[in-house]
C-alpha cells in the first residue's frame, strides 16, 4: 500500500515516500510479469505437446511429464506441511488428483494425436461452461440463471462449430471427431473434479493439494501407459527430453507456482481470465510455429466459445438468491 506524504520539507519524508514509490513499483512490475508468464507458458504446452508426440506415445508421454513436474513440486509441498495431514485429507487429494490430472491428461495427450493445438486449445477451453453446470448439479446455492444458459449455448454452438469440418471429413484427419471428442470430454472431468476441490479441499493450502494431485495423476497415467501403449515406439530423443522438461518445470510446476503467488495479488476477475489469454497464445503459436490451418470455424467457434468462458467467468458476480 503507497502511503502518500503531505509534508515534503522534511527531507527523510521526501525520501521514504520515493522509496515507497519505486518498492509499489517494483512490485507492480512483477505481479505483470507472472501474470504474463502464466498466460505464455500455459498457452505454449498445447505446441510443446504436438512435439513431445511425434516421439512418444501419448500416455507415457504425459505419465513422464507430471511425474517430473511432481519432483519439482515435492520441496515446496514439504516446506508447506505436506506431512501434517492424516489419511482422509491425503485421500481425498489423491481422488481429486486422478479426477482432475490423471484421467484429463490421458485423454488430452491421447486426443491431441489427430487434432491441430489450436483446436485443443479452443475446446478445452470449454472448462468454464461445463463448470457452471456441473456446480449447479453438485452445489447448493447454484441456480441456473439467464447468464448461465446464455453462456451453454454459446459454448455449445462454438463446440459444434469448431467440430464440423471434422464431421464432414474436412481438412482434418478421419480421427479429428474422435479427438475432439476426447478433448472435450477431459474438460467436462476438469470441471467435475474443481467442483470436488471446492466441496472438500478448501481448507488446504493450494501447493500440497497441486503436489498430491500431480502425483496421482502421474502414477495413474503411467499405469495406463504400462496396460496399453506395450509395443508401441518409444524414443527419448534429445527432442522429446526438452519437451518433458519444458511442460514438466515451465508448464507445470513454475506456472502452478506463479498461479498461487498470483491469487492474493490480483483481482479473482484475473485469474479467470488466464485460460483465455493463454488459448489466444496457443492459437498463435499454432498458427505461426506449426503451419496449423486457421479457417473460418477456428475463428468462429474459438470466437463463441471464448465468450462463453469470458461469460462463464463473470457469473460468480451475479448476485446470490434470496434465502426464504
Amino acid at each position: 500500500m503507497l502511503i502518500e506524504y503531505r509534508i515534503v520539507v522534511v527531507d527523510v519524508d521526501v525520501d521514504v515516500d520515493v522509496d515507497g514509490d519505486v518498492a509499489l513499483n517494483d512490485m507492480t512490475f512483477r505481479i505483470r510479469a507472472a501474470y504474463l508468464c502464466c498466460c505464455v507458458l500455459w498457452g505454449s504446452t498445447w505446441m510443446f505437446i504436438k512435439f513431445g508426440l511425434r516421439d512418444l506415445p501419448p500416455l507415457l508421454f504425459a505419465g513422464v511429464r507430471m511425474l517430473l513436474a511432481a519432483a519439482v513440486l515435492l520441496p515446496f509441498a514439504a516446506r508447506t506441511g505436506l506431512r501434517g495431514y492424516g489419511k482422509r485429507a491425503l485421500g481425498w487429494m489423491v481422488l481429486v488428483g486422478v479426477v482432475q490430472i490423471g484421467i484429463p491428461y490421458a485423454l488430452l495427450f491421447a486426443g491431441q494425436q489427430w487434432i491441430p493445438s489450436a483446436l485443443a486449445a479452443i475446446l478445452f477451453a470449454t472448462f468454464p461452461v461445463w463448470l457452471a453446470l456441473v456446480a449447479r448439479l453438485l452445489l447448493r446455492g447454484q441456480p441456473l440463471t439467464a447468464r448461465k444458459l446464455a453462456t451453454a449455448l454459446l459454448g455449445i454452438s462454438g463446440v459444434a462449430l469448431l467440430q464440423l469440418p471434422a464431421l464432414r471429413g474436412a481438412t482434418l484427419s478421419t480421427l479429428a471427431a474422435l479427438g475432439g471428442a476426447l478433448i472435450l470430454l477431459a474438460s467436462v472431468v476438469v470441471a467435475f473434479a474443481n467442483v470436488l476441490v471446492r466441496k472438500e479441499l478448501g481448507p488446504y493450502p493450494p501447493i500440497v493439494i497441486a503436489f498430491v494431485q500431480v502425483l496421482a495423476g502421474a502414477l495413474l497415467i503411467v499405469a495406463l501407459s504400462a496396460a496399453l501403449e506395450q509395443g508401441q515406439p518409444a524414443a527419448f530423443t534429445p527432442r522429446a527430453l526438452l519437451v518433458i522438461a519444458y511442460l514438466a518445470v515451465l508448464g507445470t510446476a513454475v506456472t502452478y507456482l506463479l498461479l498461487f503467488w498470483l491469487i492474493p495479488r490480483v483481482p479473482i476477475s484475473a485469474i479467470g481470465a488466464i485460460p483465455l489469454l493463454d488459448t489466444t497464445v496457443a492459437v498463435i503459436l499454432g498458427a505461426l510455429v506449426l503451419r496449423e490451418e486457421v479457417g473460418w470455424p477456428l475463428l468462429g467457434g474459438g470466437a463463441l466459445v471464448l465468450s462463453a468462458a469470458a461469460l462463464a467467468n463473470q457469473a460468480g458476480t451475479e448476485p446470490a438468491p434470496e434465502r426464504s
